[in-house]
């Protein structure tokens, strides 16, 4: 049995479906059940941040996620495919019409995904006070809280509803099928059988 952990939502049903063309069985969570138990597979719908971490700590032996999410927890996780599934950017957002000031001393970044905005900054050798948002990021430069933001762009179009703009992008990003290391080297037959049989159907 491999247990899988998915992310609630639009993600997990794209890829419940490319287990159904895999397999050719149909695989649907039944109403608010949070667990899954079809064909050698347990299915585990758990939030998309928190993914990763049943895969890390072995509750789950792979897990679907986004890679902006992966970069943000930096676990020692094995990356198996690239799924194509929910692609989209981290991206700086700035009031319309503005650019950085790359001569300040600091710059103020409000943004949920604190380890790539800063992982950015210091690449480029910018002093960066990260402010963690959970939500409404895109009042933060609105309002004088921080110089722009850093957050997932799809179509930039809730930027643009609020009168920011997209700026540089600093990593794209897409779903992608991870394993944990014991599971990986314990079941490497089972999970390569199945990364082949993903990736034919993509």
């Amino acid at each position: 049995m491999l247990t899988i952990a998915l992310p609630k939502g639009r993600i997990a049903e794209e890829t419940l479906d490319k287990f159904e063309k895999a397999f050719g069985e149909k695989f649907v969570f039944e109403d608010r059940k949070l667990i899954l138990k079809k064909s050698g597979f347990c299915f585990l719908n758990v939030r998309n941040q928190d993914v990763p971490t049943y895969v890390k700590y072995g509750a789950a032996d792979l897990g679907v996620v986004g890679l902006d999410v992966l970069e943000e927890k930096e676990y020692d996780i094995i990356k198996l495919l690239d799924l194509r599934l929910g692609r989209c950017k981290v991206a700086i957002g700035l009031r319309a019409g503005e650019e950085l000031d790359w001569t300040k001393s600091e710059i103020k970044v409000a943004t949920k995904h604190e380890v790539i905005a800063r992982k950015y900054f210091e690449k480029k050798a910018m002093a960066v006070d990260i402010i963690k948002l959970y939500g409404s990021i895109e009042l933060a430069p609105l309002v004088g809280l921080s110089d722009c933001i850093v957050d997932i762009v799809e179509t930039g179009l809730t930027m643009k509803q609020n009168g920011l703009e997209v700026g540089p992008t600093i990593m794209e990003s897409s779903a992608f099928l991870i394993s944990n290391k014991n599971s990986y080297y314990a079941k490497k037959e089972q999970i390569l059988d199945l990364r082949e049989k993903i990736e034919e159907v993509l």
